[in-house]
């Protein structure tokens, strides 16, 4: 994979001389070894006004995801860092040491009031650090202390590991999970997301949540033409049988950086195709291959993401998938911190 440099630093390297790092000549060289980096984050809660996401609040514990997906949307926000959307994305991980403190200050401000709040909005909050540095459990103890709502979205077994705090929220209406299963195809997915968990191990991270009384949806996301498109009712159906009762979709995204990582992935491992998932999207966006307006962005126009609606629409309406809005999770049971994390009297 290419390791382009930023495109916010203010002297760029001549991509005819990037070949003194072997790590950014060559798609399918050695992963580059994982390196830490401390963020001294002044705030742990993002907000967000968009109209075609399910929350206005969320906690991103990690910047960089060592998952390594190559149609990650959220790696161009590796470049605001001075860094790689390419193999820096995947392998120097930010984490958030301060992130409890953070988020007991912030729930302890008399001028806060209670909503969800979601867990893997930009990175993964179970790629493989979180093993090392638990911050995902130790910020989910903290929502079932004080009975703060809180979601969740990974492709990470690692999930298993909190089954116990999961299930102690959901029992107090407290969260709901969401799996993201792009292919059950083991060869696929061992380039596609080289170590992002295996579909059978989510399928059985999600059937070991629902059985603990987990609410547990399925995200079939991305939707890449002419390359996953043709399992989206398979992927479904795994994921019904493995417990989950709500499910979505996405089309793959491609905005800035991204575009030009999938062209060298698809020439890399599948040429033949390549022509083809980009002529579909681009059907799918106007002619662009990738358009950042709200709602387009997510699904798509046009008579390949209306046949993608409605096969989709057919197969949960088979499988029996619930409808409609989920069940509001409970913010009347949320109980203020002080300062320092611990609650008050009243």
């Amino acid at each position: 994979m290419s390791n382009a440099p930023s495109r916010y630093l203010a002297r760029q390297k001549d991509p005819a001389y990037r070949q003194e790092d072997p790590d950014a000549t060559a798609i399918g060289s050695v992963r580059r070894p994982t390196r830490l980096h401390r963020e001294a984050a002044r705030s742990i809660i993002s907000r967000n006004q968009s109209p075609d996401v399910p929350f206005e609040q969320s906690i991103n514990p990690y910047r960089g995801c060592e998952h390594g997906c190559i149609y990650c949307f959220a790696r161009p926000s590796h470049t605001r860092l001075g860094m790689s959307a390419g193999l820096d994305f995947e392998s120097e991980i930010y984490w958030k040491p301060d992130a409890v403190r953070l988020l007991d200050e912030e729930l302890a401000r008399r001028t806060y009031r209670p909503r969800i709040i979601h867990l893997g909005a930009n990175t993964d909050p179970y790629q493989p650090v979180e093993r090392r540095l638990g911050l995902t459990r130790a910020l989910l103890e903290r929502f079932l202390h004080y009975r703060h709502p809180v979601t969740v979205l990974t492709k990470g077994a690692l999930i298993e590991r909190d089954v116990d705090v999961l299930a102690e929220l959901a029992r107090k209406r407290l969260t709901r999970v969401a799996f993201s299963l792009t292919t059950l195809d083991d060869r696929m997915k061992r380039t596609l997301e080289p170590r992002a968990a295996s579909a059978h191990a989510r399928l059985r991270a999600m059937r070991l949540l629902a059985d603990a009384g987990v609410p547990v949806s399925v995200m079939v996301a991305p939707v890449i033409p002419k390359l996953t498109d043709h399992e989206l009712e398979n992927i479904l159906h795994e994921a019904r049988q493995a417990g989950a009762t709500r499910a979505g979709w996405i089309l793959l995204r491609l905005p800035l950086e991204v575009e030009p990582l999938m062209r060298e992935w698809l020439e890399a491992h599948h040429p033949h195709r390549a022509h083809a998932v980009f002529a579909m999207l681009q059907g799918a966006h106007h002619g662009q291959t990738y358009d950042a307006n709200f709602h387009q962005r997510q699904r798509g126009s046009g008579q390949y993401a209306a046949l993608l609606r409605q096969r989709f629409d057919l197969a949960i309406k088979r499988l029996g998938y619930e409808t409609g809005d989920p069940p509001d999770l409970d913010t009347k049971a949320f109980r203020r911190p002080t300062v320092g994390g611990q609650l008050g009297l009243l």
